[in-house]
């Protein structure tokens, strides 16, 4: 027990506590002096104390309350009080205001200076804690949103619009010029970086205009605008994107590049007009943020296995199957970054290019100057590649010129609409393509889908709803009543989840199964034929990452529990 005495050196108190042993200390302070650091800054290198470890001494040390950020509730109003911009150079978070006293979470409560300035900012007595299990950056991109200043800017411009009627909406380009409206798409698009949205809905309802964020693949509801402001964010968002600003009910699309928060991200604009007026949804590309590899995307060590020595044969097909926004880019990427482009070339084409790689050449889907999948397909033929990646094959006419380019000596990766892996083989012949050819340039068709991962940071054992536990049981042969669940905090916006995996299945092209194709034979048959060689369905690898606490035996059902 460590005895009260504000006056110790943190080191003392960390061998007083046993928490490290005297031995250990002197090592670490020679390390200190030696290499001219700080001494808690060695003993958190060398792994003999933890940041909470060094939290809770500290807070006794200085006699300063502790806080648990994830589960801190963080007041809007004190977030005004500090800057984001400040509150990340000086890695502070305000959490509550209380009269002229504002708390304030930071690591080092004992820097006078700071605390001064802080004071000065915000005009208020600041009263530290201390993060017991750090997080400060990551609940700052978590509670820092932008919402409030967009309201305070579509308010601005409402009322900025001289000699505008109030149920007319807000014109075009003469509105769009104006800040407020600048200001207010550049933070809708700004907030959905920072909250890791995939996709941003603009939605005009009857009365208003909503904005949702899709995130980990569910959409959340973000901010109501006023329905006035509607035009005037699309034409923003069309000005951007190079759109035609007139035509309001004909389907649109369009891109733009930006710099958000130091990062180049692409947008991807599609637009159409409802009932309500015209809707649009932006696709967000993050340029910035590195690309997964194979053994990141959560392929089980069986499949991970399997997988790479199909990607390393030197011709065939590899096909990947799955809804829109399965994942399946990301796996075709991690598929071509292994293999070694300085002795291969690699070629792609792609509609959309969303990540683009050195020492690969890819190409651009492009209507206008005639470059198809087809066209494009052919012209690589000719330019001596190794292996191809197609990003989709949509028609027949796709599929044929892949298949031939698989028979004649390359390898070719491709993404393909089906509900499973066994489906991704028969789509082909759907497509018409022959059998025999099927057969002879098909290495294997897997199939993916997305789950969302329970938070760590808030990751709980509960009791699962009946209907989880049996879905548990029917598939795994085991009884099962306790699961992880994430409580919701602030590092997960309080949803759960944070983050995703994928769950596979594969199908390799295997000779009783080739046999099976040639005859004819349904994705059922072939499907019940793989599950005999030992297939692991993507439902099982779902409740398999269930029974690692990966993720809730709810999100297998949402996804993929349709499939057999």
């Amino acid at each position: 027990m460590m005895e009260s005495g504000k006056k110790k050196q943190i080191d003392e108190l960390l061998v007083e506590g046993a928490f490290i042993t005297p031995e250990q200390l002197e090592a670490a302070r020679e390390a200190a002096k030696h290499s001219n650091r700080d001494l808690k800054e060695v003993l958190l290198e060398q792994r003999l104390i933890t940041e909470e470890t060094l939290a809770t001494v500290l807070s006794f040390q200085l006699n300063v309350p502790g806080v648990d950020l994830k589960q801190a509730q963080v007041q809007a109003a004190a977030l005004a009080l500090i800057p984001e911009e400040v509150a990340r150079e000086h890695n502070v978070l305000p959490l509550s205001v209380d009269g002229d006293t504002l708390m304030v979470a930071m690591e080092d409560p004992d820097n006078l200076q700071l605390l001064d300035t802080l004071a000065v900012l915000t005009k208020k007595r600041i009263k530290p804690v201390i993060p017991l299990h750090g997080g400060i950056r990551e609940t700052i991109d978590t509670q820092y949103k932008l919402t409030t200043q967009i309201e305070k800017e579509i308010k601005q411009l409402l009322s900025t619009a001289r000699g505008t009627v109030v149920s007319e909406p807000l014109l075009t380009l003469e509105a769009v010029s104006h800040a407020p409206v600048v200001r207010a798409v550049e933070m809708l698009l700004t907030q959905a970086v920072k909250d890791r949205a995939s996709d941003v809905h603009i939605v005009p309802q009857e009365e208003d205009v909503k904005i949702r964020y899709r995130i980990d693949g569910v959409l959340h509801d973000i901010v109501s605008l006023p329905h006035e402001v509607h035009s005037a964010l699309l034409t923003r968002i069309k000005v951007l994107a190079n759109m035609n600003i007139a035509e309001r009910r004909r389907a649109q699309d369009g891109q733009f590049s930006a710099t958000i928060a130091n990062r180049d991200v692409d947008f991807r604009v599609a637009t159409m007009g409802t009932n309500h007026g015209e809707m649009a949804v932006l696709r967000v590309l993050d340029k910035s943020l590195s690309l997964l590899e194979l053994t990141e995307v959560g392929m089980s060590p069986h499949v991970l296995e399997t997988y790479q020595k199909a990607i390393e044969s030197p011709f065939g097909m590899i096909l990947i199957s799955g809804p829109t926004g399965s994942g399946k880019t990301t796996t075709l990427y991690a598929s071509v970054s292994r293999l070694n482009a300085k002795e291969l070339n690699i070629m792609t084409i792609e509609d959309p290019i969303e990540y683009e790689f050195k020492g690969i050449r890819q190409i651009q889907v492009n209507r206008p100057a005639e470059i198809t999948f087809v066209s494009g397909l052919r012209a690589i033929m000719r330019l001596d590649p190794d292996v191809i990646l197609v990003g989709e094959i949509r028609d027949a006419e796709t599929a044929n010129v892949a298949i031939t380019a698989a028979l004649t000596g390359h390898l070719v990766l491709s993404s393909i609409h089906a509900n499973d892996a066994s489906g991704a083989i028969v789509r082909l012949l759907d497509f018409g393509v022959e059998h025999f050819l099927v057969t002879s340039a098909v290495i294997a068709g897997m199939s993916q889908r997305l789950l969302r991962k329970v938070c760590p940071y808030c990751r709980e054992m509960k009791e699962a709803f009946v209907v989880e536990a049996m879905a548990y049981q029917r598939e795994m042969g085991e009884e099962k009543t306790h699961f992880a669940y994430g409580t919701g905090c602030s590092f997960c916006s309080h949803t759960g989840f944070l983050g995703r995996t994928g769950v596979f299945e594969m199908v390799p092209m295997t000779d009783t199964i080739r046999e099976m194709v040639n005859r004819g034979l349904g994705a059922i048959e072939i499907r019940e034929q793989a599950i005999k060689e030992g297939l692991v369905t993507m439902r099982r690898d779902g409740m398999l990452k269930v029974k690692e606490g990966i993720t809730t035996p709810r999100e297998v059902i949402r996804n993929v529990f349709t499939i057999g």
